[in-house]
């Protein structure tokens, strides 16, 4: 591992965990991904749980200033609760950047993947993402499926593989009997796993886009995030401005919802 220039935050990225093996190999991925794009600049991954390293163990071993980036593409308990209440135990003085979308980056990439999987002009789009009991987190969801609706030209059905409505194979079912020709299904879930197995599933015989992973638009966002972030804040040395995570624990916005992954 590089070491990052004395004062300089490093920046860690925060994801779920996953049972997936090639889920885990695809985040892998976007970490070379990350690296590459500032040689010479720390980056580092840990995971909130089920995957290793943990996020609670990663975060203490990092000299000098830190800035998390969650791995979400969307808010939801993970962003506002577990996130939190792991920086709050183990790293205080880190700065947690926001999530990842919705952004004109994931639209762009989910556009292209669309374009790869051989979209049609008459083709019905569904945007797949896994869902959320926070209904804060499901509109960010609808917000990217406009914004790709927008750079598609035609309406996105926004639905989701777990909490959330419509259920993907609902928004499927629905399109397919206002006789769309044939419809399209793009993932929106940053690794496969458990989510884009349900996803593909209920998506029937249109095309399905794989995950995101270590698209370059997604390793762009990844540094906009955390430049976003250093930029809010004066660093100086090995210490940070004073804003510290209990300022981001008081400030949880909307109900606490049930522990569900966005990202994977």
């Amino acid at each position: 591992m590089t070491s990052t220039p004395h004062g300089t935050p490093t920046l860690v990225m925060a994801a779920h965990g996953t049972r997936s093996a090639a889920g885990e190999r695809t985040l892998a991925r976007l970490a070379g991904a990350v690296r590459r794009a500032r040689p010479g600049h720390r980056v580092e991954l840990g995971y909130l749980e089920i995957s290793a390293p943990l996020l609670s163990d990663v975060l203490p071993a990092v000299p000098g200033p830190v800035v998390v980036v969650p791995l979400l593409l969307a808010g939801g308990y993970h962003a506002h609760i577990d996130l939190p209440e792991v920086i709050a135990a183990h790293r205080p003085d880190a700065l947690v950047s926001g999530w990842l979308g919705p952004h004109e980056l994931l639209t762009s990439a989910l556009a292209g993947r669309l374009a790869q999987a051989g979209l049609r002009d008459t083709d019905a789009v569904v945007l797949a993402a896994a869902g959320s009991s926070d209904p804060a987190a499901l509109t960010d969801v609808r917000a990217a499926a406009h914004r790709l609706a927008l750079r598609l030209d035609r309406p996105v059905t926004a639905a989701f593989a777990a909490a959330g409505a419509p259920a993907v194979g609902a928004a499927v079912e629905r399109l397919r009997a206002g006789r769309a020709p044939r419809v399209a299904v793009a993932t929106y879930l940053l690794a496969p796993g458990f989510f884009h197995d349900r996803v593909r599933t209920a998506a029937g015989d249109g095309p399905v886009t794989g995950p995101l992973g270590a698209d370059p638009g997604v390793a762009t966002l990844i540094w906009r995030r955390f430049d976003e972030a250093a930029a809010a804040h004066a660093w100086t040395g090995s210490s940070r401005s004073s804003r510290t995570i209990s300022s981001a624990l008081s400030a949880r916005v909307g109900p606490a919802s049930a522990p569900t992954n966005i990202s994977m």
